[in-house]
């Protein structure tokens, strides 16, 4: 039997980055203009982040949810469940996701740091990093434009940009938002490292910097009106 100390990464890996990118663009093909929406949501989150409208906080719980019901099943459960017998785990983890943000963010009540912080700076460029110019990073590296993915409907961004948004959730309640997110941005990036993706840096570092917004402190609420 192999000593379990002479096994790397890659042993764990069930397919080539090769297959993996092919079930990315034959997806997205698929799937197509679907990837617009889920553009277009990421930016909505934004605006709604922006300004201080009227249950902007429901709203936003509400789009992340859709999102991340929507990469559960056609994208983990349907596509990604063909070439790794774990997907169906993976889908199971991002539907408690959607079940946790409608529950303590629709249902429930939760309230966004305010704007004009530094937390918030980061963390709204954040979310466009992940929104915008995640679907770049597959051009950028030389590959199709078919195999982009895409905040909505891809695991890695849709988990980047829900962190980013999450980690400005006032209150404790935040850690359990963004405890799957992060192990999602853990996996995703442990996936890409495997298969030698230069994204492996960008899914980590974006975790590192999620978790650190999230360990921020927000000024309480009462200080933010008066300053207001």
């Amino acid at each position: 039997m192999t000593e379990w100390w002479t096994y790397r990464l890659t042993s764990f890996l069930l397919f080539s980055p090769r297959t993996y990118h092919r079930l990315f663009q034959l997806y997205n093909t698929a799937i197509w203009p679907l990837q617009l929406a889920g553009i277009a949501m990421g930016l909505a989150i934004l605006a709604l982040l922006m300004r201080p409208w009227r249950h902007r906080e429901r709203i936003v719980a509400g789009l992340l949810a859709i999102a991340w019901l929507w990469v559960a099943w056609a994208f983990l459960y349907e596509r990604y469940s063909q070439i790794n017998w774990v997907a169906p785990w993976f889908a199971a983890a991002f539907v408690l996701q959607a079940l946790l943000l409608i529950a303590l963010g629709v249902i429930g009540r939760i309230e966004f740091a305010r704007a004009g912080s530094a937390r918030f700076a980061i963390a709204t460029a954040l979310i466009a990093i992940a929104v915008v110019g995640y679907p770049l990073l597959a051009p950028l590296f030389g590959r199709s434009w078919t195999t982009a993915e895409v905040f909505g409907v891809a695991p890695d961004p849709t988990a980047i940009a829900t962190l980013a948004t999450l980690a400005l959730v006032r209150g404790a309640v935040r850690w359990l938002l963004i405890a799957i997110p992060v192990a999602a941005c853990a996996l995703g990036g442990l996936t890409e490292r495997a298969m030698g993706q230069p994204e492996a840096f960008v899914v980590g570092l974006a975790a590192l910097i999620g978790v650190a917004l999230a360990a921020r402190r927000s000024a309480p609420t009462s200080i933010a009106r008066r300053r207001a």
